[in-house]
This record gives C-alpha cells, structure tokens and sequence, in this order.
C-alpha cells in the first residue's frame, strides 16, 4: 500500500516540510527506517536518529526546533506518538486483510470511480456517482449505495450496507452486518391516533479514523448529517438515531442506544447498555457507566455518571450504600414508630 506524505499528513491534519509528493509505503523504528518508510519522534532521548535516519518521512512535534540539517521531511503534529498509532492501527487491519484486485461477480457503475490499490470481493455492489480513493477494500455482499463517498485506506467489511450520500472518511473501517444511513425513526402521530412516516433527506458524516462495529445501526439524519467525530469508536450492536452528533475520540460501548438529535462530546465514554434520550447534550470526557440512563443535559466536563436516570457517580455509590440498607432502616423506623406510639399513651 502507497500513500504520498501530503495524503498521510492531511489524515494527520499536520503539516509538511520537505517534499510532500513522496510516496510511502511501510512503517518502521526510527533508527531502522529506509527509504519509502515513515517514522515517528516523540521521545527527546532519540533525537540523534532524526538526523541520521534513512527514512522518507519523520512525524514530529510541532514545537521541535531543529539543531542541523536533515534528510527526510517532516510532518508536523500536535502529538507525534498519537500520530503513529492512527496510522498503525489502519496498517494493522489493511495487512490483514491481504486483499487486492476485483473478484466475480461484482458490480460498479459506470458513473463510479475507485482508485488504485483497491480490493472488491464477490457479490458487492456499487452505485452510481460514487467516490472512492485509494486501498479501499469492499469485502464480499457489501452494498455501496449511489453519492457514496470512501475516503482512501478505508476498509467495508462483509455484508455491510452503507446507504445513500453517505460520507465515510479516510482510514475508516465499517465491520460485518453494519448498517450506516438507513432511515432515522421518525414518525408524525395523527389524529386518529395512527403514525405518518416523516422521509428522512439527509445523510451520515464518519470523520477520519472512525470504528463502526459489527451489527451497529446509524440512520441518516431528517435533514443534515448524522456525524461521528475523528477517531471515534462505535462497538457491536449500536444504535445511533437520526441526527446523532459524536465529538472526537469518544468511545461506545456495545447495546448502547442513542436517541435521536443527542449530541456527545469529546473524549466521552459509554459503557454497555447505556441509554440516551433525544435532545440531550453530553459535556466533553463524561463517563457513563454500564446500564446507566441519561435523561437530562449534562453541562460539567469530566463527570463520571451513574444509575438511570444517571446522576454525578459519587453521589449514586452514597446512595447506592443507603439502598442496601434499607431493609435494616425500615426496621429501625417501625421500632421508632412503636417506641413513640407507647410513650405517647395516656
């Protein structure tokens, strides 16, 4: 798999020095890099690598000062070692795959492009007008619907269904049985008490980076972009509603459902079986434990909430205390009642 620096350094949003045309093709230690390899330095102590090392294209911090002359470019990040484990995590899961070339039957539409590099297994289908870029990877009876767009490295597994206008990223990966922009559940109650479908116009947003686990559901937004954030991760049997928005790096956990127009921050986490009403807003890097509900909007960054209706964790583990207790109040409370009934008599 190639990619040139300019395209690894947008995925990165960093910036380069030196020749961004360079095309990429391994990873490597920074003190085994050559030439066609990409490295990264983000410990002080090997610094003296940089300015020996073979390798095409170093990712460093964007604060490095340089103390001489280098060889390869550079591409310039907020955090080089995060940089690095983007990029190996995509590696990761392309080698594994192994697959390139176009197996039969298969189906593109004439009006569909797909760059090089690319792999399409037996039985899937692509629509019209659809975009996708370089090593992409299609597995078997996945279906690509019209005005899709794939942005390069990203990888739709078996059976996946990625519906209409859909926008998925760069270095995405959707997993087997997914099923991305299918319509968000709206429905106008009548007067005679029956319900009238509202269409539902709009489409799904995956940022770059994005994890949708196996059997996970997201609809498409009534009007607008159902969105999942940069690096975000969504675990098996998920439910996103319509006009769901996911901040960056925030992580779902499995059966969790999401109600619709909710919006989640960044560096959130949900537990297992976490529910969340529509409308509601969750402040950046909450926690949210297994089971929990979240019926309200939650303002305060970095709580850990617990319980359904979810309230601020410390408070739920007093309360929790008082519950088990309370068989022992209860007892301690009719013996009150019945000491103060006697002592009251006449």
């Amino acid at each position: 798999m190639e990619f040139t620096i300019q395209q690894i350094a947008e995925v990165l949003n960093g910036s380069v020095e030196g020749d961004a045309t360079q095309r990429i093709s391994s990873l490597a230690k920074i003190e085994e890099a050559q030439a066609g390899s990409l490295t990264f330095l983000s410990n002080a102590k090997y610094e003296s690598f940089l300015y020996e090392t073979s390798a095409s294209v170093v990712i460093v911090a964007r604060t490095l000062e340089l103390r001489q002359a280098i060889g390869p470019a550079l591409i310039r990040v907020d955090d080089p070692y995060s940089a690095f484990s983007q990029l190996l995590e995509f590696y990761a899961q392309a080698t594994r795959t192994g697959k390139r070339g176009v197996e039969q039957p298969s189906f593109i539409a004439e009006t569909s492009e797909i760059g090089p590099g690319h792999y399409r297994g037996a039985f899937s289908y692509i629509g019209e007008n659809c975009k996708l870029g370089e090593n992409v990877l299609i597995f078997p009876q996945a279906y690509i619907g019209d005005r899709v767009t794939i942005g390069a490295g990203s990888i739709i597994h078996a059976g996946a269904k990625i519906y209409a206008d859909t926008v998925i990223g760069q270095f995405c990966v959707v997993k087997a049985g997914a099923v991305v922009g299918s319509d968000g559940f709206g429905f106008a109650p009548q007067p005679d008490g029956s319900y009238k479908a509202i269409p539902q116009i709009g489409n799904v947003v995956l940022e770059d980076f994005v994890s949708i686990g196996a059997n996970a559901t997201i609809d498409c937004a009534t009007l607008g972009s159902t969105r999942i954030g940069r690096g975000s991760k969504i675990d098996n049997l998920v439910q996103l509603a319509h006009n769901v928005e996911i901040g960056q790096h925030t992580v779902i956990a499995s059966q969790s459902g999401i109600a619709g127009s909710a919006k989640i921050g960044n560096h959130c986490v949900l537990a297992g079986q976490v529910g969340m009403a529509g409308h509601v807003t969750l402040a950046n890097r909450t926690t949210v434990t297994a089971q929990s509900g979240v019926g309200k909007n939650v303002k305060q960054e970095g709580l850990i909430l617990q319980g359904s209706t979810a309230f601020d964790f410390k408070q739920n583990q007093r309360a929790q205390i008082v519950f088990r207790r309370l068989p022992e109040l209860e007892q301690r409370v009719e013996r009150l009642e019945k000491a103060k009934s006697t002592t009251e008599k006449p």
